[in-house]
């Protein structure tokens, strides 16, 4: 791993999404030497998707910030995390396009500067290896409204990588391709708190 002052993870921790595979995950996780360590559910996530919030606490180890629909201030950046994608066969997570998957991205605040959904907005670092666009088109019109600084994503892996659309920075971090190999580096940006001086000294490392 890279240096850094924060670890992100943007879903998919598991294959089947098995509680072992979870715990798994989350004590390797919280060994990794990072002053914060912030993960969310991803669409193979079933156990974090289908337990109570008491069994998903006591699976959390200290220093791990779980965010689902939920947001944590990191050196006054306000970050916010969602698990939630458009639904595709019968994964966790998923929610019908249009009115059902709005009221997750209704709850987004206004003045969030770190965006981290599992799946991405339609048309940025969405392609399928059908070639079909197949992010969502509410997600998108939520990011312009908000505009965050940056919006960390994944869930499509055939379209890893970084570019800048209206003002942002919008990552597509898929550490694995479509059959599954891992085959990707982490992704490495930089993140300033608004109040502060956009300065090298006083941006946050994130991966």
């Amino acid at each position: 791993m890279p240096k850094g002052d924060v670890l992100i993870h943007a879903g998919d921790l598991s294959y089947r999404g098995e509680k072992l595979e979870i715990a798994d995950f989350l004590a390797w996780f919280q060994k990794q030497p990072f002053r914060y360590k912030i993960f969310i559910a991803g669409n193979h996530d079933f156990f974090l998707e289908k337990a109570s919030r008491k069994e998903i606490d006591q699976l959390i180890p200290e220093g791990v910030i779980y965010l689902n629909d939920s947001s944590t201030v990191i050196d006054g950046i306000n970050v916010w995390g969602s698990p939630v994608t458009p639904k595709f066969f019968n994964w966790a997570f998923n929610c019908n396009r249009g009115e059902a998957i709005r009221k997750h991205w209704d709850l987004i605040p206004a003045d969030i500067n770190l965006l981290i959904t599992h799946g991405p907005p339609f048309g940025i670092l969405d392609q399928a290896a059908t070639e079909q666009h197949v992010g969502c088109k509410d997600l998108l019109n939520k990011v312009k409204e908000i505009k965050p600084k940056v919006h960390v994503f994944g869930h499509i892996h055939e379209s890893y990588g970084t570019t800048k659309n209206f003002g942002m920075q919008f990552i597509n971090a898929s550490l694995v391709n479509e059959t599954y190999e891992l085959i990707n580096r982490p992704i490495i940006f930089s993140l300033a708190a608004p109040h502060e001086a956009e300065t090298v000294s006083s941006k946050t490392e994130m991966i």
